[in-house]
């Protein structure tokens, strides 16, 4: 992988192009994968997709480096099942079951509490938070609530795929908070390919498990739930990472950051136009909420990292350093 590189270096047009593709490309996920769980079965369809991707990955790796450069130490395979499990089978799985019933938009509010969540992992190890921080995460989970609670409490929107949501969320920040601090192979794209392919074959092994062989009705599958699938692998986890990997490298980690808070908007303005979900003034207040906090918490975070130079130079004090950044994008 080529060394880091300032704003500088890399053309302004190139990074922005880049910013958009995981801006459009992971904010229009929710949507691709509403349409994917109306015909297929949620975690066998997430297996294939994660699966193929990750075999794609390594196949680049083994074609650029070698097949000598998939030989993985034990440690190093431990420490990629157990990232691919947390961000793949608990956190996408329970997205995929959630989204049978949640509307794809709401879906990505909740979820886009991740950061939030990383942050109560560090309260929980009595790591040092800012106070500006705690700020941002009560009024981030304060806006889940404005989501969740009218909704669960009218039994307009099914309250256990709600809480799914809220459990993928909280199993995203573990595989976040942890993937720094397990031993995983040096080379991002290895990384994620391992991460994939472990986390997938997990993701089919629980599909089987609950049962799912019998939904595997190919002539009930439809166009839509097909070309959504293949976005999903294509798109969402092949193309929008090769951009976002290629960000960490030109560009300072907390203006990649900023994809957190615009995936979620992306997400919404999506289910709104092409699936007539509704938006109404809960969905908005609660949007702003969490949009503002997880805001708050990245530039809180970030600030003191900037005082001293490069926010590179303390990545431990960021609300999602780079390592937890490169474990977040197998989300989605």
């Amino acid at each position: 992988m080529a060394s880091p590189r300032s704003d500088r270096q890399a053309p302004e047009w190139k990074i922005w192009l880049a910013l958009a593709i995981i801006y459009v490309v992971w904010g229009s996920t929710y949507l691709a994968i509403w349409l994917v769980v109306e015909t297929m079965p949620p975690l066998l369809s997430a297996g294939v997709r994660f699966g193929l991707a990750g075999v794609v990955l390594l196949g680049v790796v083994a074609l650029r480096n070698g097949w000598r450069a998939l030989l993985l130490r034990r440690a190093e395979i431990y420490g990629a099942a157990f990232v691919g499990v947390t961000l793949l089978l608990g956190g996408n799985g329970l997205v995929m079951l959630g989204e049978r019933d949640v509307p794809s938009g709401l879906a990505a509010l909740i979820i886009a509490v991740v950061p939030l969540w990383v942050i109560v992992l560090r309260l929980l190890f009595r790591e040092s938070v800012h106070r500006g921080t705690l700020v941002g995460v009560v009024f981030g989970f304060s806006g889940v609530a404005v989501l969740v609670l009218p909704r669960g409490m009218s039994g307009s929107v099914p309250i256990e795929g709600m809480l799914m949501l809220v459990a993928a969320g909280a199993s995203w920040s573990v595989g976040s908070y942890y993937s720094k601090r397990l031993s995983l192979p040096l080379d991002p794209l290895t990384s994620t390919g391992a991460q994939m392919v472990l986390g997938g074959g997990a993701l089919l092994a629980a599909g089987l498990i609950a049962g799912e062989l019998g939904l595997v009705v190919p002539e009930a599958f439809s166009d839509a739930s097909l070309i959504s699938l293949l976005y999903l692998v294509v798109f969402g986890s092949i193309l929008a990472y090769t951009a976002y990997t290629w960000l960490l490298q030109a560009t300072s980690v907390s203006r990649v950051a900023t994809y957190a808070y615009v995936n979620p908007v992306v997400a919404v303005f999506l289910g709104w136009w092409l699936l007539d979900e509704e938006v109404g003034l809960s969905i908005v207040t609660g949007a702003a909420m969490i949009v503002v906090a997880v805001a708050l918490v990245i530039r809180t975070e970030a600030r003191p990292a900037r005082t001293a130079g490069a926010l590179e130079a303390a990545p431990a004090q960021a609300a999602l350093s780079q390592e937890e950044l490169e474990a977040v994008r197998a989300e989605r």
